[in-house]
């Protein structure tokens, strides 16, 4: 017999309930602060071989809430893994006043509290978010290591195709209110991507939204199989040693590991079809490699273990110098190649006096190549001898220690600062200082070193002329 229809209401009741309990037990709340996105516009750019993000935000702080001096932007496990660099900005004033003003972004110890081991970063506003207030932020971030081949194994004639993983939906810990994503692709060969309603493809771009009310932290998987011809040129390991002279010049040499991330390479090559149909054989392998150096470098060489490669060019103008070579064979997925490079630079444009009288060198972190990955970075800045209190100033976090090295007519070394970072990107090639402390005396030790020896090799000369050193004959008795 059917049940009366309080008995019914009630059953009904009580299974609603049972759902919402579930729902708030497994799903967070947003936080204490009441922030809301009122809208979200996020860009993929898989267009290179490495993955960069857009973000755009609109955040609201409702007339309930507390002023809010920052804002937390969520990573999936995987992306914090692979996460190289963040940036954010804010926007202020209105229309043709309006400025991005630069925002500090850093992590924040609240994973333990975010669900699915979600990574959560903190970005400090310039000033404060009132209530009732709105304000639009732009992030930008970049992931390395984020395009899967697949296949993992391709011919000398084959396309390169890779998966991309991501949500349709944006992963946050506010509530947004409306939320759109594209993807765009480096051509139109698509194999297949997911289909979260409403989801629509313009040739290589694929938009999925207008989504609206999101609950916090929710997430939508999707996954994209497309063409990327691009070379993933990976730096497995690069130390850039940097030597400083207060006699006009600093000497840079840069070895490099370098390897084809992409799709490794099966079957047998031929030159012969490399070189008739280049735009066909090899379509994903390394045709060339451009090193953007700075201005007025000379005495710039380029070899590997063999020796001297000439398959190189240097062009150089008031603003930049540019190098564009070619490893002595080409690199398909999988191959590997080390090299080193190295030039000298005027002292002059880099080497600088502070106002407390210390001197300081003013140089760029990163990797020179462009549309490069660099997994782990090294950069050794050999100090003249006698250097002090050496301090290297970086506007994001690196591991620094200090040591000592060692080169022609030293006597107690020189302090070498060392600086490393893994998962580099083009994004960290921006300029930093190292501080030291320096006596000009100690310029004189070596000229003083060299005339000493000189002067002694003359001493010794002249005594062995004056010496005598022949055999006498004993006088008979």
């Amino acid at each position: 017999m059917a049940p009366s229809l309080p008995t019914s209401i009630l059953l009904l009741l009580a299974v609603a309930f049972t759902v919402v309990s579930a729902a708030t037990s497994t799903s967070p709340t947003a936080p204490e602060d009441g922030i809301r996105v009122v809208s979200a516009e996020k860009r993929i750019d898989l267009t290179g071989p490495i993955v960069k993000v857009y973000l755009t935000l609109k955040v609201h702080n409702p007339a309930t809430g507390s002023d809010a001096s920052h804002v937390l932007i969520a990573f999936t496990p995987l992306e914090a893994q692979h996460l190289a660099i963040v940036k954010a900005t804010r926007a202020e004033g209105k229309r043709k006043k309006k400025v991005y003003v630069p925002l500090p972004v850093e992590p924040v110890d609240l994973a333990a509290n975010a669900p699915d081991g979600a990574r959560l970063y903190s970005v400090s506003l310039s000033a404060p978010l009132r209530p009732s207030e709105t304000t639009t932020m732009e992030v930008f971030y970049v992931l390395t290591h984020s395009l899967e081949p697949f296949p993992a194994e391709i011919t000398q004639s084959e396309s390169q195709l890779v998966y991309y993983r991501d949500s349709a939906v944006l992963l946050s810990p506010y509530h947004v209110l409306e939320q759109v994503t594209y993807v765009k692709m480096p051509s139109n060969r698509v194999e297949s991507f997911t289909r979260v309603d409403p989801t629509s493809r313009s040739g290589p771009e694929v938009k999925y939204g207008t989504y609206k009310d999101q609950l916090p932290y929710a997430y939508s998987p999707i996954l994209l199989h497309h063409e990327n011809n691009h070379p993933f040129a990976v730096v497995e390991e690069l130390v850039r040693k940097v030597e400083i002279s207060h006699w006009g010049n600093v000497q840079v040499t840069e070895q490099y590991k370098l390897k084809h991330g992409g799709a490794r390479h099966k079957g047998v090559f031929s030159r012969l079809e490399y070189q008739a149909r280049q735009s066909i054989s090899g379509a994903s392998s390394f045709k060339n490699l451009l090193a953007r150096l700075p201005p007025r470098v000379h005495s710039v060489y380029y070899r590997d273990e063999i020796g001297n490669i000439s398959s190189s060019n240097l062009r150089t103008d008031s603003h930049k110098s540019e190098l564009e070579f070619e490893p002595r064979y080409p690199l398909f997925g999988g191959w590997h190649c080390t090299f080193t490079i190295g030039y000298g630079m005027p002292l002059q444009d880099f080497l600088f006096e502070s106002e407390d009288g210390r001197r300081f060198a003013n140089l760029t972190f990163g990797c020179p190549l462009l549309n490069t990955v660099v997994d782990d970075l090294t950069i050794k800045i050999v100090l003249p001898e006698g250097s002090k209190s050496p301090q290297a100033v970086v506007p994001f976090l690196t591991e620094q220690h200090l040591e000592t090295s060692y080169s022609y007519l030293d006597v107690v070394g020189r302090t070498t600062v060392v600086l490393k970072k893994k998962n580099v990107v083009g994004e960290h090639n921006v300029p930093f200082q190292v501080y030291y402390e320096f006596n000009p005396v100690f310029m004189l030790a070596e000229p003083l070193m060299l005339i000493s020896a000189v002067l002694l090799f003359f001493v010794a000369c002249i005594a062995y002329l004056h010496m005598d050193l022949s055999i006498g004959k004993s006088q008979a008795s």
